[in-house]
């Protein structure tokens, strides 16, 4: 039991105050322990024991469930205090209308702007129409093909640097009876991912933003043959039988024994791959290359692409000045944390790189270091409706000839057209 002591005074008796109980409740698809919501949990439990009357919360909802939750949250004015969203145009809709906190401002208020990585926030400022800052870079990532380096020098081949090569070398290892490629279409953006990569490659790194502008329709030729060459992909077993059923976790268990020779994934990856348990390959028979070349494309091996992997936004409601002292504690040095907990390259400055640093994480910043100019995915621009559009259809594209890359893409057009006419 908390007793009051009062004291007298010339005004008479007054009363203690305590200093007032503040819970700062986290909503994130990540598990908890996992990830960059186990680094901030961390760090908030540290926050906690020398601030008892602070309590962190973290709450997991699932991928599929995030997005409605946190637009229902919004639309009632009760966002939680930090919460994972998708940095494109879901969040700059939360922008527009104010609920979001801006991060240049408070993080320059707080005199933390200068640890945020300038390519991170360059990308992330881009996804919302260059409004402004209005997410954290937790991760910093690059996309492109993960494979299996002693299986292709087993069957002769080498690291493929055009779309044929990398065709060719999925058909040997279908004939040996090795499943090309890892793909967890239950989740439906991996194959979105392998569409958006040979788009890119044709038409340019920016060609996504191209078509938010409206300067290229989906329903050009070199669309309608992306969606051709993946939907082949997928009709030929490259991706293994019922693709749309299997979900991330088997898709990188499958790469991760030798079931399959080559993942497209982001280097979000790097805490499974330096994990012995799950890495039963070795990190010395992987590789990555990226996303290779398109016959008559504009895209170039300089051009990657990137994300910020699941940002964290903050409540502009819920901003106060306990928040205010909680992230500056939290975010102080998260760049360093980050590494050296999880291996993984944050959208923070690393002050303290690790003597130990997982070879393949290295080998991924040094890409990194490379990138000339940084590609977004294909849904970056979307909103939810087209989005939806653009998944549900693609499960539809890989599993079965009812849908017609050209259908595929005339009614992805068809959303776009709405959307920009809201």
């Amino acid at each position: 039991m908390i007793l009051l002591t009062s004291c007298m005074s010339a005004r008479g008796p007054s009363v203690l105050k305590l200093p007032q109980q503040r819970t700062i409740h986290y909503v994130s698809s990540n598990q908890g322990n996992e990830g960059s919501a186990k680094i901030i949990g961390q760090l908030a439990e540290n926050y906690s024991a020398a601030h008892p009357n602070v309590k962190y919360e973290f709450e997991n909802v699932t991928t599929s469930a995030l997005l409605q939750k946190i637009q229902l949250l919004a639309a009632s004015n009760d966002l939680p205090d930090l919460f994972s969203f998708e940095p494109g145009s879901p969040l700059k809709q939360l922008a527009d209308s104010g609920f979001v906190l801006d991060l240049e401002k408070t993080f320059k208020e707080l005199g933390l702007y200068d640890q945020l990585n300038p390519a991170a926030v360059v990308l992330l400022k881009s996804m919302v129409g260059g409004k402004g800052l209005y997410a954290l870079p937790l991760e910093m990532n690059i996309e492109g093909f993960w494979y299996n380096k002693e299986l292709f020098a087993k069957y002769g081949l080498k690291e493929p640097h055009t779309w044929d090569e990398m065709l060719r070398a999925a058909e040997t290892f279908k004939q040996h009876g090795i499943q090309p490629f890892s793909v967890g279409g239950e989740h439906k953006w991996p194959i979105t991912r392998l569409i958006n990569g040979y788009v890119i490659r044709k038409y340019g790194f920016d060609a996504m933003q191209r078509v938010s502008r409206g300067e290229l329709r989906v329903t050009e030729s070199g669309f309608v043959e992306a969606a051709q060459v993946v939907q082949d992909m997928g009709l030929k077993g490259y991706f293994g039988s019922n693709v749309n059923s299997v979900d991330n976790d088997l898709s990188v268990q499958m790469f991760l024994t030798g079931k399959s020779a080559m993942f497209y994934v982001g280097s979000w990856i790097l805490r499974d791959l330096n994990d012995p348990d799950k890495n039963k390959i070795g990190t010395e028979n992987i590789g990555f290359f990226n996303i290779p070349l398109v016959k008559g494309g504009k895209g170039t091996l300089d051009d990657w692409s990137m994300n910020a992997g699941l940002t964290t936004s903050f409540s502009a409601a819920a901003y106060d000045e306990t928040m205010k002292d909680w992230i500056k504690e939290v975010f102080t040095g998260y760049g360093d944390e980050a590494l050296n907990e999880l291996g993984v390259i944050p959208g923070f400055r690393v002050e303290q790189v690790p003597d130990n640093i997982p070879p393949l994480t290295r080998m991924v910043q040094q890409k990194m270091n490379g990138v000339k100019n940084s590609a977004l995915w294909f849904e970056a621009f979307f909103n939810t409706r087209t989005q939806t559009v653009a998944w549900n259809n693609a499960q539809l594209l890989v599993s079965s000839e009812m849908l017609t890359p050209r259908q595929y893409m005339e009614e992805l057009q068809r959303a776009i057209d709405e959307q920009r006419n809201e």
